[in-house]
């Protein structure tokens, strides 16, 4: 393994270049932290380049990371090093340089899966993800001017979750239409019917939007099914998108496994 100490470095100075693109189309990206490695070594193995804080190295965790990765692929910062490069204030001392993965654009979507229309907050992105992955999503459509999926921040909300979807970025949600084989459901506030009171379809494509615009009114117009979630309008005038996905898609999984009881 490499031992850095200079940031005049080539390495070290690519490496901070790649930390400002934010998850940028089709750039590899920095996974930060103990967990997120982890959780690229179970899905992907071994990444492009591991590197460590030297300081850290023999700190379990960050031993069995270095361990699994070919040591030519490994670099040891100094830990002022390691810290410019952290998404982070409290930085793990461990990031991946990976490059993420491409979904292929499925031929029919015949399966539960999540639109994401235009949903700018890269936390709320982040939500998004570990959301529908707990609820048993297994597949993610994020149209163009939706936050980067693999930015520092979508990845530190999602918690992992970007192992456990299939997630595609920059998509016309419009020209994805056709190729639907369930229904589309979209949340609004006008001419919805209540969430809880009807049943949801086991499957459907759920479409949930910008922050402050809503679903855009093509998609809400071509939604066979529009939902309300009641609440108490006198406090507050909406959800927030992340909390909003969350009770519909639990709601439909509640109802799923009623009906198979």
């Amino acid at each position: 393994m490499k031992h850095i100490s200079s940031r005049d470095n080539p390495a070290v100075k690519a490496l901070a270049r790649l930390a400002g693109t934010a998850g940028k189309r089709g750039a590899p990206v920095l996974l930060d932290g103990v967990h997120l490695c982890q959780a690229w070594l179970q899905q992907y193995g071994a990444p492009d380049q591991a590197v460590f804080d030297v300081e850290r190295l023999s700190q379990p965790d960050i031993a069995a990371l270095a361990a699994a990765v070919p040591d030519r692929d490994c670099l040891a910062l100094d830990a002022r090093l390691m810290h410019s490069l952290a998404s982070v204030e409290s930085g793990q001392g461990v990031a991946f340089l990976v490059t993420p993965p491409a979904a292929d654009l499925p031929g029919a979507v015949d399966e539960n899966c999540v639109l994401f229309d235009r949903i700018q907050d890269p936390g709320n992105v982040g939500t998004l993800l570990r959301t529908c992955a707990a609820a048993g999503v297994k597949r993610v459509f994020l149209a163009t001017g939706t936050a980067a999926a693999w930015s520092p921040k979508v990845l530190r909300s999602g918690q992992g979750a970007h192992f456990a979807l299939a997630i595609h970025e920059h998509v016309d949600l419009a020209a994805l239409l056709p190729r639907l084989r369930v229904p589309l459901v979209a949340t609004a506030l006008d001419g919805a019917q209540d969430l809880y009171e009807g049943r949801l379809p086991p499957r459907c494509a759920w479409v949930f939007g910008h922050e402050g615009q809503g679903v855009a009114p093509d998609l809400l117009a071509a939604a066979g099914l529009k939902l309300r979630i009641p609440h108490n309008a006198g406090a507050v005038e909406s959800l927030n998108v992340g909390a909003a996905a969350a009770i519909c898609l639990f709601e439909q999984r509640r109802q799923a496994r009623a009906g198979a009881a």
